[in-house]
């Protein structure tokens, strides 16, 4: 695993081996899906942004990649025309940041392309690539999606965790704001086009980017985020969470809780950007009340005259089991708000 791309390595056997990477066509990962010790070669899965991954036949004597149709490209792939790229952005302490930025083939870095940047950063979870056919909509209107893989989750293995835990949190927002310079300092978009979007844990990530940095972008979306890092440990699922973020029983722990706590951030008189928050009432993760009481305090506070603006589903909870049409509701108004805030054409 690097910056949460799987990777295969052959060591021939004969008596000088030397590690070889293979790699899988037009994908940036791929893993061993199956061998079998009586025959030469191996089952090998793509893993891409751009399209399904692939399931092909491997054989070490001739280099040779043959898809085997075991898993179909999806209907939508060949319209969509999508490519990657895998980049590092360097962090405010130096660390070098695995970004992944996905966007229509041929894309002209105009600098005022409409971007949208995700991270998570929590519990060692990796941003694995994968095709997500409910995007190509964002790509349609000449959209940008990057994917931050910032400290705190596990894409650089256990290490890359730990230094995004607790007192070392910080490292999760700075990483993020750090990858939104890198795509404003490469020419693919500008901060008037940026918007940002975290959810749950990553609400931790886009609240503290948007106190830090509230001029760096246009928009944000924060979806069933946790925003008020003091008191989670007092609500249903407070206390399994010690391990990851800290308890506020004790002054080190109360200090890291602080020091990632968005709602305890947000300061009076300053220009904040359009923000969307998103929550469901039957959520038992992140109590809703976490999200209504970001929007509240951000709209008591900022100056800017961008709208802050709450969305409550009153049947759902912290997203699984959304039926199809909560789903597709909840994603329209996102890209209803992105777009008007991006560009002004919410259609």
């Amino acid at each position: 695993m690097r910056g949460g791309l799987d990777q295969i390595l052959r060591v021939t056997w004969d008596g000088s081996p030397k590690p070889e990477r293979i790699k899988a066509p037009n994908a940036p990962a791929c893993f061993v899906a199956g061998t079998n010790h009586l025959l030469p070669g191996a089952f090998i899965t793509s893993a891409a942004w751009t399209g399904n991954g692939l399931i092909y036949l491997y054989e070490p004597a001739a280099g040779r990649f043959t898809d085997t149709g075991f898993a179909p490209k999806h209907p939508v792939e060949a319209k969509a025309d999508l490519e990657s790229r895998e980049v590092l952005a360097r962090a405010k302490d130096g660390t070098l940041v695995p970004l992944s930025i996905v966007y229509k083939r041929g894309l002209k870095l105009t600098g005022k392309n409409t971007t949208l940047l995700t991270g998570y950063g929590s519990y060692g979870r990796i941003a694995y690539p994968y095709f997500n056919p409910l995007t190509v909509a964002w790509f349609e209107h000449g959209g940008v999606y990057a994917v931050a893989h910032v400290r705190g989750g596990g894409e650089n293995g256990q290490q890359w965790h730990s230094a995004g835990q607790k007192l070392n949190k910080l490292n999760t927002w700075n990483d993020f704001i750090a990858c939104a310079e890198y795509l404003i300092r490469a020419g693919y978009t500008a901060p008037r086009y940026l918007a940002r979007e975290g959810t749950s844990a990553g609400g931790i990530l886009i609240g503290r980017a948007i106190t830090e940095r509230p001029e760096q972008i246009r928009a944000s979306i924060i979806n069933v985020g946790m925003l008020d890092a003091l008191r989670f440990e007092t609500t249903a699922n407070g206390v399994p969470n010690i391990q990851e973020f800290g308890t506020a029983t004790d002054s080190l722990g109360f200090r890291g809780l602080y020091q990632m706590s968005a709602v305890h951030h947000v300061k009076d008189g300053t220009r904040y950007p359009a923000v969307l928050l998103t929550t469901g009432l039957n959520d038992r993760r992140v109590d809703p009340w976490q999200s209504a009481k970001m929007a509240a305090r951000l709209q008591a506070a900022s100056t800017s005259g961008k709208p802050i603006l709450l969305r409550v589903d009153s049947r759902s909870g912290h997203g699984a089991g959304l039926a199809r049409e909560q789903e597709q509701a909840k994603l329209a108004d996102t890209y209803a708000f992105l777009l008007e805030e991006l560009t002004g054409k919410p259609d």
